[in-house]
């Protein structure tokens, strides 16, 4: 029998095994965990919204009318009103033609990748791209090839050379690990050349970028017939569950054919519910990305003296390199001793020695709680100097 007691160790010994907190609060820049309370970097809540008074009345009020679970596949009977409405929502709020609702962005990457292409035909995928990009290409069967990080010309080149078969080219729109942001307008236009559809993982941008936070296609002026959206609802819309939006015909093909649409029950109508609350509260709530951009600036005006390197980000999303595993979990300790928790990201979720303290930001963060994480890192540098 394989040991995988010994490898456990190993990744214990390298400074990479995996732990959980546990949480006893309500999401928010400030928690309780494991009967401490902290000041939070680590949530993808960026517009404070996980919270809202009127999203978890709208939760409430559905629970009354439609229960707890869906019960069933959305093609059986789990497709409530409270579905519906929400996936109208979606289309009217991206400016897109479509949506169709999932259980998580994962499942919604997984699923469209395999509806769209399969055997014979071709994904390429930005090198950089989240792993539900990356396993939905390697399941679907197509050929899987990958183009440089953000490297438009080095797309054209690889989808030039795809003679035969359907051609899906795949990127987030602002990465999660990095903080920086795909050029949406030029890798749709080589798309468009290549007779390839372009599917945008957008999780990290909805709700955050673009006129009242319709998301990064809408940012970079990107609407077309080959070019679908994948939003996140549990980050920036402080609920749960994803959807994709798009051209009409591709949405009704992805809906008979994503296995991870067809095969799972329903989400909760109550959370449908609570996302459709969250768009006007997101449509509407202009000083949330207002106060984020200056919380940003803020930020890496503050660390802009230290050694560790600030990688290049205007979103909420600000890595700061440390390199080595060790110091940067030795780092997070020493913040967490102080009663602020920002996560260290080790290999192999980013690339051997770029280790990092990933900090993110809210749009519920204070000033005086950001001037305190910077004066706490500036401090913990002359320890570890």
């Amino acid at each position: 029998m394989h040991d995988f007691h010994e490898q456990l160790d190993e990744l214990t010994r390298q400074s990479l095994l995996r732990t959980r907190r546990t949480v006893s609060s309500a999401q928010g820049p400030l928690l309780t965990v494991e009967a401490r309370p902290y000041l939070s970097f680590c949530s993808n809540d960026y517009l404070g919204l996980a919270n809202h008074p009127a999203i978890t009345a709208a939760a409430v009020t559905a629970l009354g009318q439609y229960g707890m679970g869906a019960a069933a596949s959305a093609l059986i009977s789990g497709h409530s009103a409270a579905h519906e409405t929400l996936e109208r929502a979606l289309a009217d709020f991206t400016g897109l033609p479509a949506a169709l609702g999932f259980g998580s962005g994962y499942m919604a990457n997984m699923g469209v990748i395999g509806a769209l292409v399969g055997a014979g035909d071709t994904v390429v995928v930005d090198r950089l791209s989240h792993a539900s990009l990356i396993d939905g290409a390697r399941l679907s069967g197509a050929s899987l090839k990958v183009f440089p990080h953000n490297d438009t010309q080095r797309l054209d080149q690889v989808l030039a050379r795809c003679g035969s078969g359907r051609k899906l080219v795949v990127t987030d729109a602002v990465f999660s690990m990095d903080g920086d942001q795909a050029p949406l307008a030029e890798l749709a236009e080589v798309c468009a050349r290549h007779g390839a559809w372009l599917l945008v993982d957008d999780a990290h941008g909805f709700g955050v970028l673009g006129p009242q936070g319709r998301g990064s296609l809408a940012h970079a002026g990107v609407r077309a017939p080959h070019v679908l959206c994948m939003g996140t609802l549990g980050k920036a819309a402080g609920v749960a569950g994803a959807f994709v939006a798009g051209d009409r015909d591709l949405l009704a093909w992805i809906m008979q054919r994503a296995r991870t649409y067809m095969f799972t029950t329903a989400h909760p109508p109550a959370l449908a519910a609570a996302a459709t609350a969250s768009l006007a509260v997101i449509a509407a709530d202009e000083w949330r990305r207002t106060h984020l951009r200056a919380l940003v600036a803020q930020l890496r005006k503050g660390l802009a003296g230290l050694s560790w390197q600030l990688l290049p980000s205007q979103t909420p999303i600000q890595p700061l390199i440390i390199g080595d595993n060790a110091r940067a979990r030795a780092l997070m300790q020493q913040l967490r001793e102080q009663g602020i928790w920002v996560p260290a990201i080790c290999p192999p979720t980013v690339p051997r020695m770029t280790a990092r303290l990933r900090i993110s930001l809210s749009a519920l963060h204070t000033e005086e709680q950001v001037a305190q994480l910077i004066e706490a890192l500036v401090q913990a540098e002359q320890v570890m100097a």
